[in-house]
């Protein structure tokens, strides 16, 4: 028997006093070691082939083979048609009657209303915001008046009046 036979006593994991023998490896590397080489050289191979192929050359040599033909016989196809044509008068259209009639309308109109009077302004000596007098209780009195839009300085403008505060009341 052959020392190196895995087969041999020697080589058995009971043999001999406390030592053992680990099973030989039936694969020369492990998985991963394989697919570091393997993937990127096919990458390589991959990458090479695509550049060859894009170079756009043409082939060397075109050879091409021209047959010699005979003239065959022609045919010819005539087609005749013969297109009939129906016209019809369309009727004339009828005459419109018309009568006419006279209507008097009559229309009264209501009496003007008169002009609205614009209120008189309250007048509050103690007033400080506007810079005069005049005091507008809101924006339809100071429209009444003609006053609008008013705006700061002028006599009658109050705060309650501009609701933006951009200094322009009743806008």
């Amino acid at each position: 028997m052959n020392w190196n036979d895995p087969q041999h006593p020697s080589r058995q994991a009971d043999w001999g006093p406390g030592v053992t023998v680990p099973p030989p490896d039936p694969s020369p590397g492990p998985r991963w070691a394989r697919k570091r080489v393997i993937l990127p050289a096919a990458g390589v191979l991959f990458l090479l082939g695509i550049g060859i192929g894009a170079t756009g050359e043409e082939p060397e040599a075109v050879q091409t083979a021209a047959v010699k033909t005979e003239p065959g016989p022609t045919v010819t196809v005539t087609v005749t048609e013969t297109a009939k044509v129906t016209v019809t008068a369309s009727p004339e259209p009828a005459p419109t009657v018309t009568k006419i009639k006279k209507v008097r309308v009559t229309v009264t109109a209501p009496p003007p209303e008169p002009a609205a009077e614009a209120p008189d302004p309250v007048y509050d000596e103690g007033d400080d915001s506007g810079g005069g007098s005049t005091y507008y209780k809101n924006c339809t009195a100071v429209r009444a008046a003609g006053a609008a839009p008013i705006r700061r300085g002028d006599p009658g403008y109050d705060s309650h009046l501009d609701r933006d505060g951009d200094g322009v009341g009743c806008e």
